[in-house]
């Protein structure tokens, strides 16, 4: 259920700020503001944990972004892209 749509899923307080963070990164990432880390400091990561979700959400935004680039073949569990999905 995460993969289709994380606010769908039963997760925890922590787990929905971290994916609201994550998404907005992926999304928005000239948007983030410092409430937006407030936010997962109130949900109770630290600073080293918030770093790590900066660092994790940052490189597979990267690798997703260089595996479109050059069309990789995707998995048989991901979503098609898009224009495929017709």
């Amino acid at each position: 259920m995460v993969a289709r749509d994380w606010r769908a899923a039963d997760l925890s307080a922590a787990d929905q700020a971290l994916c609201r963070f994550a998404d907005k990164l992926t999304r928005e990432p000239s948007s983030m503001v410092e409430t937006d880390i407030q936010d997962l400091r109130e949900a109770g990561f630290d600073d080293v944990a918030i770093h790590d979700a900066i660092q994790v959400v940052s490189y597979f935004n990267y690798i997703n972004r260089v595996a479109d680039a050059v069309r990789v073949e995707l998995e048989p569990e991901m979503i098609p892209y898009p224009e495929e999905q017709q």
